[in-house]
């Protein structure tokens, strides 16, 4: 049991490796920041018709505070999800625009979720959280595993920061490889909470 938990913890770090140097490598992202973790995107913000959406993996896990997180139960909701990190310049510089759009749309039926990702403590994160007084959880994803669970091919993360939008029905509705400025945010958020 001990060998195979061993393996278990291996090969996800190796995926996750992988999936980084996917992301460095290939035309969806750029290359990263000197020699800082950043994998930066394109820019792209992409919007999908609601006919075309996937659905998103049921992420399943701990927040940054500890306590059980599942995104379907959200399901009902506009979830925003973005995947960032303490250590990342671009995930500082949008997290207040985030904690803004998050208190204006909280009475519409919108939920902010994040994926802290390769922060090795816990304490780095929370200090971010509070920092920027964030007001919603965020899993705490170390290892990346949990990215690994958008399929390839879909509008997975490729960069850090990324955001995702999902629509009330557990979809992918946009996806931003890029810090977003609150104006993109909300102009990437609002025709979806406007489906009603």
């Amino acid at each position: 049991m001990i060998q195979f938990r061993a393996v278990s913890v291996a090969l996800a770090g190796a995926l996750t490796g992988a999936l980084v140097l996917t992301s460095c490598a290939g035309d969806q992202a750029g290359p990263s920041g000197g020699d800082t973790n950043i994998v930066q995107g394109t820019g792209e913000i992409t919007q999908v018709a609601a006919a075309d959406r996937e659905e998103a993996p049921d992420l399943t896990g701990e927040s940054v505070d500890g306590d059980p997180l599942r995104l379907s139960d959200y399901r009902g909701q506009v979830v925003v999800l973005n995947i960032w990190g303490s250590w990342c310049p671009p995930c500082i510089a949008e997290a207040d625009n985030f904690v803004r759009v998050a208190e204006d749309t909280a009475d519409q039926g919108v939920q902010f979720l994040g994926i802290n990702t390769r922060d090795r403590s816990r304490e780095n994160a929370d200090g971010f959280e509070r920092t920027h007084d964030v007001p919603y959880p965020s899993f705490y994803d170390p290892d990346g595993r949990l990215l690994l669970e958008f399929p390839s091919g879909s509008l997975n993360p490729q960069a850090i920061p990324t955001t995702l939008i999902i629509d009330r029905e557990g979809r992918i509705a946009a996806r931003a490889l890029k810090a977003l400025t609150e104006e993109e945010l909300r102009a990437a958020l609002d025709p979806v909470i406007a489906e009603g």
